[in-house]
């Protein structure tokens, strides 16, 4: 069942145990698959489409979140709102107090299902060119997978 928090909250959208980045798990000298579920974060700000880039940009800043998920109820279902879209607007010399949310997401969203391994999603972003991965079950949003953290994953898998 999808979360129904309020646009602008920051919602825990399954019980998890708080994410800690151990990624290599070794287990009869194999390594263990990491999977999307297990570097994801439970705690997604999500956002109508209606706020203007102004209430959304202090909202990700509140929450020290570089992204909002965009959940637009009267049909285009979800988007993604980054930091780098509230600066291109910025930029180009729009007004962050007219603009909406709405306006400025992208909508050509790759979804990730909670069971995808850590290499699927890391080929999905590369492919994509995009940093954060918004990972589904159930017909709602279950969390966000950052590149950041595909990235520690990779790094530390060259190591061994």
């Amino acid at each position: 069942m999808p979360n129904t928090g309020g646009p602008g909250q920051l919602v825990p959208l399954r019980l998890m145990s708080p994410v800690t980045f151990s990624f290599h798990k070794f287990t009869s000298s194999r390594e263990t698959v990491m999977r999307v579920c297990d570097g994801m974060s439970a705690l997604v700000l999500m956002i109508g489409p209606e706020h203007t880039l102004r209430q959304a940009a202090r909202l990700m800043a509140d929450r020290k979140v570089g992204a909002a998920i965009v959940h637009d109820v009267d049909g285009q279902g979800y988007g993604i709102l980054t930091e780098r879209d509230v600066l291109m607007s910025v930029a180009a010399g729009q007004n962050p107090d007219l603009e909406l949310a709405g306006d400025h997401i992208t909508r050509d969203v790759v979804f990730a299902d909670p069971e995808w391994s850590l290499d699927e999603a890391a080929a999905a972003m590369l492919r994509g060119g995009f940093r954060h991965l918004i990972v589904c079950e159930r017909g709602g949003v279950a969390g966000v997978l950052l590149r950041d953290v595909v990235r520690s994953w990779s790094s530390q898998r060259s190591v061994v």
